[in-house]
């Protein structure tokens, strides 16, 4: 039988430097887009790319540490999370190298990406350590029982 313990609840100076990370990574990778001397389509590319690889870092982070806390995943799920996590930092590998950008502005997007990706990792596992070491107290109360026959549809 496996023992679950309850993580550590994070400071709130963790919490905070994560959301401020996150805030200003996408921040200056959105801003940095806007004012950017490129294609409509190639700034949709690059924008695609941080919700890309965004998601996907959540996803990774949350399937890991499932797996580590006994949560089952499927192994499918885990190796999609990771192939997305992957590709998408090679396509922004290689549509930086590619790119007529200056090598500040290539360094200034790849850095931007990175650090996104690190702190949404970061802020997922702070919502979920928050989640998770909150009060029993603070759990949403059971519904009322309701008529099944009353509320299905005819």
């Amino acid at each position: 039988m496996s023992q679950h313990t309850v993580p550590a609840r994070p400071t709130a100076a963790f919490v905070g430097a994560s959301w401020v990370a996150l805030l200003i990574s996408v921040g200056a990778f959105g801003i940095g887009l806007w004012n950017a001397e490129m294609e409509l389509s190639e700034k949709g590319f690059y924008g695609t790319l941080l919700l890309l690889g965004l998601f996907s870092a959540i996803a990774l982070q949350k399937s890991v540490r499932d797996r580590a806390e006994g949560v089952p995943v499927t192994g499918i799920f885990l190796g999609l999370s990771w192939s997305m996590v992957i590709i998408s930092l090679v396509l922004v590998a290689t549509g930086l190298g590619n790119s007529t950008l200056e090598l500040s502005e290539k360094g200034f997007f790849g850095l931007g990406y990175a650090m996104a990706l690190f702190s949404v990792v970061a802020v997922q596992k702070n919502v979920r350590d928050l989640a998770a070491s909150a009060p029993a107290a603070t759990a949403v109360p059971p519904l009322p029982e309701t008529d099944v026959q009353a509320t299905v549809w005819h």
